[in-house]
């Protein structure tokens, strides 16, 4: 396309598991680590894991609860990774990286019964080649003997590895969206925009403690100060969902719009690669999401054009949501009473969210009757009471 240089990854394969967050998820007190293989991994019990560069052979689709050894084995032509997902597709609860061709690495995890996703990650790009998995109660323990700062330990690493792995995808998605707005696809970037957006959405206080991008990648109008050169997301989001009288970009706007907002986007990739998290960022985090559902998402401010709003509240909701996880087998020993207030109060919001669900997306919230939204609102106010505590609960 003239004028425009990007990187031709392609569209992402966006499975239903990746815009659907699951009303609760099974508690987890999960520790992971990785490690050589074993010498004949079928005699050690550990399950076979098969990585080309379109496919992912796992030996086995069920387990017993308790150490899981996933021995995986790369036969692709390039670099792969692997993944054990909890059943939503979005928290990471063990991970395999790095590993080249020919070459096999452990992953090892003890999990509790429930219903996971395995994915292979082939040129460690997009969301991976994924399958379900269910662990089966096998009678005994299944969770780590380990202190509470060994459990905040792990689910920082986990929230970690789900802030790098979102960025992943969003660098993927924005390479996608941007090359078909260049090309004046508008229908195609239309497509693209909210779905895209959302991996944005699930870890926004990471991106937005990169305080230099975020206005670049995320302002809107109504925020623009004087003289600000207005970039990003609502600048692409304005042109595709024009209001009446408005004058559309030309092609070589366009062009620079996407690339600028790639070339930002990479960058905030790069620096989410090297991004040190503690316990007090993701309690924090998870709160200052449901402030933003409260501030943009449940007003319609966010999304004035494309009122794809309700895609970002479940994508906030979803990193909330995710930060809690990875911090609750440390909350249970210290606070089961405000464990359970908070898996109740997320799988109510849930279930309200899932009313307006419409095929893989939402209804535009413009559709919403004020009942609908004051309902949202109670709901997000419900949970955020109980959500500020965690932070204390957890650290303290």
């Amino acid at each position: 396309m003239p004028g425009l240089t990007l990187p031709k990854n392609g569209p992402i394969a966006a499975s239903r598991a990746a815009f659907m967050a699951a009303a609760a998820v099974l508690p987890l007190a999960l520790a992971s680590c990785t490690g050589p293989a074993p010498a004949d991994p079928a005699s050690s019990g550990a399950i076979r894991v098969t990585s080309t560069g379109s496919g992912c052979k796992v030996s086995t689709t069920e387990a017993s609860s308790g150490n899981l050894t996933f021995a995986v084995t790369n036969n692709g032509a390039e670099v792969t990774e692997f993944y054990l997902l909890a059943g939503d597709g979005l928290r990471i609860i063990g991970e395999a990286e790095n590993i080249g061709p020919g070459l096999t690495r452990n992953l090892v995890v003890t999990a509790p019964a429930g219903t996971y996703i395995t994915a292979c990650k082939p040129g460690m790009q997009g969301e991976g080649i994924r399958a379900g998995f269910t662990v089966k109660e096998s009678g005994g323990q299944a969770g780590v003997d380990a202190g509470s700062q060994e459990l905040v330990d792990t689910g920082v690493a986990q929230y970690t590895a789900y802030v790098k792995d979102q960025a992943e995808q969003l660098v993927a998605g924005t390479q996608a969206f941007a090359e078909a707005y260049a090309a004046g696809d508008a229908a195609k970037a239309r497509s693209l925009y909210a779905a895209t957006r959302m991996h944005w959405e699930r870890i926004e206080p990471v991106a937005e403690s990169f305080g230099d991008l975020d206005p670049r990648l995320d302002a809107r109008e109504a925020d623009l100060e004087p003289g600000q050169e207005w970039t990003g997301w609502h600048r692409a989001e304005k042109d595709l969902f024009p209001p009446a009288g408005y004058t559309p970009q030309t092609a070589g706007e366009r062009s620079v719009i996407a690339r600028q907002l790639v070339a930002d986007t990479e960058h905030l990739g790069q620096r989410t690669r090297s991004v040190e998290l503690s316990a007090d960022d993701l309690g924090n985090g998870a709160k200052e999401l449901l402030d933003e559902v409260a501030r943009g998402k449940v007003t319609g401010e966010e999304e004035a054009w494309s009122h794809t709003d309700l895609w970002d509240f479940q994508a906030n909701v979803d990193g909330a949501r995710i930060a809690f996880e990875s911090l609750r087998p440390a909350l249970l020993q210290k606070d089961a009473a405000l464990a359970a207030s908070l898996d109740g109060k997320f799988a109510a919001l849930q279930a309200e969210l899932k009313k307006y669900r419409k095929g893989e997306g939402f209804a535009s919230y413009d559709e919403l009757s004020q009942s609908e939204v004051q309902r949202l609102a109670g709901l997000v106010d419900s949970l955020g009471e109980p959500l500020s505590q965690l932070t204390a609960a957890v650290v303290l």
